[in-house]
């Protein structure tokens, strides 16, 4: 599984002997279709330490949480979840969106980037397709 996830991988890298498609690129021989998602890093955002009241806190966090299980629930966010550290990665998406622009429309609605306690960015990914599974 290892060597075929490096192999699918270096083959996305160089898109060489994939058909071109917008979001989706297949072998010539239709063996593998690869699929673009969005990959989001959440870091911290600059406006972190602001905010000190709990109440406030908590009512951000509640929103956040909310917003994700919307998006889930809408086909937009596939993964989403924190890092079990208190390093300055926060968390990660993975979007199932047709462009960065719609992404970053999308990540607006969040209540914690919106108050500046979270940041992110965006960066084109690749998989094979089905290998996310919802």
């Amino acid at each position: 599984m290892k060597y075929l996830l490096c192999f699918l991988l270096s083959l996305a890298i160089s898109n060489t002997g994939f058909a071109q498609n917008k979001n989706e690129k297949t072998f010539k021989d239709g063996v593998y279709t690869m699929k673009q998602y969005y990959f989001v890093m959440l870091t911290k955002g600059e406006r972190r330490n602001e905010i000190t009241d709990t109440t406030v806190i908590n009512n951000i966090q509640a929103g956040h949480l909310a917003n994700i299980d919307r998006l889930a629930k809408e086909g937009k966010i596939l993964v989403a979840g924190p890092f079990g550290d208190n390093g300055n990665w926060r968390g990660i998406f993975i979007f199932d969106c047709e462009t960065k622009e719609e992404v970053e429309k999308l990540l607006s609605t969040d209540p914690a980037i919106a108050a500046g306690r979270l940041a992110y960015e965006i960066h084109p990914w690749w998989t094979a397709k089905n290998a996310v599974f919802k």
